[in-house]
Parts: structure tokens; C-alpha cells; sequence
């Protein structure tokens, strides 16, 4: 089968269509819920859905066939009306009583799941049929969806995605400043709980899919991986959206393509489990804050700090007299192997040079490298120690530090700041500087 196929074909379509607009549907509201530092909010109303999914099921159990469809939609209704309650409590504790958010969350969570086990366990035994009907709705059945729940998750899909496009201005306003937006006149109120509405329909008919277990994830997962690759609302809502798609039809994918080959998983935590995949492979290769890509800046900003280091060296050591490896590394203790790679690395750029028996010297430009360090560091040292008042004897460790990312631009204001000083704390003389500022 080709890929398309599973798109055409009666027997997988309604699954990976359904799948993927829940899953885009549940990652726009995890990314809103996520930039407003709430992503746990959707745990806790998931898990609200749970005591209105059995409820639901003991109530349809009086006069509903647990084979029709409108059974299931009850069954949504309960969980609807209960995730709303849910919200309300976490909202009423948070404000009203002032209980931390954290524990609010906790607190209703466990209540309302401690509610739906209770039920559980009388309607297992009095109606087992709807009690498997309701289970559907705990652990999520994507398998068996059916053409009507590709129009039912279209419609969530196209309303979010119409809210969010129509409302983007004060959706922005409403999560990253919402002073501004009352001042000047927006209804933000009206926007948090159109959010708070779309937050709890995307759940409630997520769980039919991933289950009130799971739901959470798909939540969280797809807003993760777009943080690490952006942060702009926008973006954030697009990755977050294509993360959701492509876990909607990761998870559906290897759940058949592991059947055909004897092995049963579910299509919800499959769901997931790509999702998370996804959210981790973002963490260790995104091109900014990946973890990977974190790990080569620190090396290259270490190795451009043990360069730059042997260049203060060589310049203190007289910029005429060449220096041997062991002289130098008297005063950069990085080890041999480092050493050669750090001289490979400035005689390529041109700031020393071979002088014999294995000794190297200052190139014009390395000098004027080597003397702007010095600069750096005995003004960053004049600075800590004349204006926060830091003790001279630990100020050279701070120093260090700074002189490798100090901008030209900061030279200038530590420059005038400090009145153009020609000598540092320990009365050493501070070499001139080379960048023209403006006074």
C-alpha cells in the first residue's frame, strides 16, 4: 500500500483522517495552553471527563441501545459537562481560596478521578456492556472510528483554527499582556473563555482517540517540539499544528504496519509515542536550543577561550619573545593535545607564527588581539571593583570570563563609565584600545 492508500481505503481512512484533525485540533490548544504556562490544565480536565464518561454511561443505560451512536454522543456530553465543572473548580480554588495552582491541579484531578473509579466499579458489574462502551473513552479506540468522526474532528479542527485566525490579535494580547489589551478597550475576558471552550471540546473529543489517559500528551508533546525551533506565536501554532498531523499519522502508520507483522499496539499510545519521539528528537537536534547543538557552541566557545587565552600569554611574555610549548602551558594547563590544535587553529587565522625549535610568536595581529583581551579584562576588573565594590582579589576569575564576549560596544561604555582609565585595580596598565567611540 502506498501512503495515499491509507487516505482512500474504506478499511484505514477514517482512522488516520479522524486521528490526524484530533491530533490537530489537541496541539493548537496545547500550544496556547503551553505559551500561558498551563499545560498541566489539560491533565486535570482530561482527567475531569472521567467520573462524566461512566455517569454518562449509567444514565444512558436506562432507556440507550450501548451499540448507537447516540450513545457516544451522551457519553461526550457527560464528559463535556464534567471537564467544565472540572475547570470551574480549578479556576473558584485558585482565585476564591487562593490555594496554589499546582495543588489546585492536583487536588481536582485526584477528586474527580476518585469520583469516575466509585462509578466505575458499580456500573462494571450492574450494565458490563456499557461499562466497555465507556472504557472506549478511558484508553482510546482511533482503530475503530468510523467516516462520521472525520466530519466531527473537521469541524473542531476548522472552528480552532477559525478562532485562532480571526482572534489572533487578542489572543496575543490575552496571553502575553493583557493589561495592555483591557486598556485599550478589548473584551480579553471573552477571549480566555473562548480558549477555556475550545480547550475542554478538543479534549472531550480527543479522548475518543487517545483516551482520558493519554490525552495530556497530545497536549503537550506537539507544543514542546515547536518551542525548541521557534519563538513567535505564529510559528509556535504552525510547527505545533504540523506536529500534530504528522503524529495523527506517524502513530496510525506503525500500529499497521506492526499488525501486519504480528504484533498488536494500540493506535493511541502509538499516537503519543511518536509524538513524544518527535518532541525528543527536537530536544537533542533542534538548531538553537537543541541540546546537540548547544554542546558544539560550548566546545567551539571553549576552544575560542583556550586560543584567546594563549594569546594573552604570549603577550604578557613579551611579544618579541617566542615562548615554548611548556612555557605556555606553565600558565594554560589544557593539556598537549589541545595545545597543538589551539596553535593549528591561531596560525591559521594569522595571529602567530613559527619561530624555531618549536617556540611560536605574535603575528601584528595577534598583538592587537592579545592586547584588546587585556583591555577587556583589566577594565571589566576596574569596573567590578570601583563600581559594585567586589573585592580585587576575586575579581580576576569574573574577568576571564567576560573578556571573551565582551562587544565593542560595551568596551565603549565600560570605557566612559570608568573615564578612560589607563591602569586596573592591581595598578597594572591598561593597554589602549583600538575601537573608535562616540562621546
Amino acid at each position: 500500500m502506498t501512503l495515499f492508500d491509507f487516505f482512500l481505503d474504506p478499511l484505514y481512512r477514517a482512522s488516520f483522517m479522524g486521528s490526524m484533525l484530533m491530533c490537530l485540533a489537541s496541539a493548537l490548544m496545547g500550544a496556547l495552553m503551553f505559551v500561558k504556562r498551563r499545560s498541566l490544565i489539560g491533565e486535570t480536565v482530561s482527567h475531569a471527563t472521567y467520573p462524566g464518561v461512566v455517569l454518562s454511561a449509567i444514565l444512558g443505560s436506562l432507556f440507550l441501545d450501548p451499540t448507537s451512536l447516540s450513545s457516544s454522543f451522551v457519553i461526550l456530553g457527560g464528559a463535556f459537562l464534567f471537564a467544565y465543572f472540572g475547570l470551574q473548580a480549578v479556576e473558584k480554588l485558585r482565585s476564591r481560596f487562593r490555594i496554589h495552582l499546582d495543588a489546585t491541579l492536583c487536588l481536582v484531578l485526584s477528586v474527580f478521578l476518585g469520583i469516575g473509579v466509585v462509578f466505575a466499579s458499580r456500573i462494571q458489574f450492574s450494565n458490563p456492556l456499557w461499562y466497555q462502551q465507556a472504557q472506549v473513552f478511558i484508553y482510546g479506540q482511533a482503530a475503530t472510528m468510523t467516516d462520521v468522526h472525520i466530519f466531527i474532528y473537521g469541524a473542531l479542527s476548522l472552528m480552532i483554527l477559525t478562532f485562532i485566525l480571526y482572534r489572533f490579535r487578542e489572543i496575543e494580547l490575552a496571553l502575553f499582556d493583557s493589561t495592555f489589551g483591557k486598556s485599550i478597550g478589548l473584551n480579553l475576558h471573552r477571549i480566555v473563555n473562548g480558549i477555556s471552550f475550545l480547550l475542554i471540546l478538543s479534549i472531550v473529543v480527543g479522548i475518543r482517540g487517545v483516551g482520558v489517559v493519554l490525552m495530556a500528551g497530545m497536549l503537550i508533546a506537539p507544543a514542546v517540539f515547536a518551542r525548541q525551533f521557534t519563538s513567535r506565536l505564529s510559528h509556535l501554532l504552525l510547527l505545533s499544528g504540523l506536529c500534530g498531523l504528522l503524529s495523527g499519522f506517524g502513530g496510525n502508520y506503525l500500529s499497521v504496519k506492526l499488525s501486519q507483522q504480528g504484533l498488536t499496539y494500540p493506535t493511541g499510545p502509538m499516537i503519543l509515542l511518536f509524538a513524544a519521539m518527535l518532541s525528543f528528537l527536537s530536544l537533542l537536534f533542534a538548531p538553537k536550543r537543541g541540546a546537540l547543538s548547544r554542546l558544539i557552541r560550548i566546545s567551539r566557545f571553549r576552544r575560542k577561550c583556550q586560543a584567546e587565552n594563549i594569546l594573552k600569554t604570549l603577550w604578557k611574555g613579551g611579544v618579541e619573545t617566542p615562548l615554548s610549548q611548556a612555557q605556555v602551558l606553565k600558565w594554560n594547563p589544557i593539556g598537549r593535545l589541545r595545545l597543538k590544535k589551539a596553535f593549528f587553529t591561531l596560525k591559521r587565522e594569522g595571529w602567530i607564527i613559527k619561530s624555531g625549535e618549536g617556540k611560536v610568536l605574535l603575528t601584528p595581529d595577534g598583538e592587537k588581539r592579545a592586547q584588546r583581551l587585556v583591555r577587556l579584562h583589566r577594565l571589566w576588573e576596574l569596573y567590578l571593583v570601583s563600581c559594585l565594590k567586589v573585592d580585587e582579589e576575586r575579581v580576576h576569575h569574573s574577568a576571564e570570563e567576560m573578556e571573551h564576549i565582551l562587544t565593542p560596544a560595551l568596551e565603549c561604555r565600560l570605557d566612559a563609565l570608568l573615564n578612560s582609565p589607563k591602569k586596573d585595580p592591581h595598578q597594572k596598565p591598561i593597554p589602549e584600545g583600538e575601537t573608535r567611540c562616540m562621546t
